[in-house]
């Protein structure tokens, strides 16, 4: 089980941005599937998925921050980011990092699919 830390939340205005760093417990290079979520404070919200890499390299992202988001990790530094750009208020969210060593591509952001977790930060924009 690796262990995960998220740092990087803050408070920004709309249309500013933010760098999201994950730092892990032990390498997670290429034995580790990487995630970022997010949950909104809105009752009954689910952790929806906003980006994953793969071990080998491929990308995937939600509909609702392509062009805006890049997920990206250095594997030296053990660490996962996510840079958010143009945010929006609908962005407002904890933020939590997640890895799984096996899942089903295709099911990249769900939830489900990850058994670590890190504790969240908070993003919060406004208008």
């Amino acid at each position: 089980q690796v262990q995960l830390v998220e740092s990087g939340g803050g408070s920004v205005q709309a249309g500013g941005s933010l760098r999201l760093s994950c730092a892990a417990s032990e390498y997670t290079g290429s034995n580790y599937y990487l995630a970022w979520f997010r949950q909104a404070p809105a009752p009954g919200k689910e952790r929806e998925g906003v980006a994953a890499i793969s071990r080998h390299g491929p990308i995937r992202y939600a509909d609702s921050v392509k062009g805006r988001f890049t997920i990206s990790k250095d594997n030296a530094k053990n660490t996962l980011y996510l840079v958010m750009n143009s945010l929006k208020p609908e962005d407002t969210a904890m933020y939590y990092c997640a890895a799984d060593y096996r899942l089903g591509w295709s099911y990249a952001l769900r939830a489900s699919e990850y058994i670590d977790w890190g504790q969240g930060t908070q993003v919060t924009v406004s208008s």
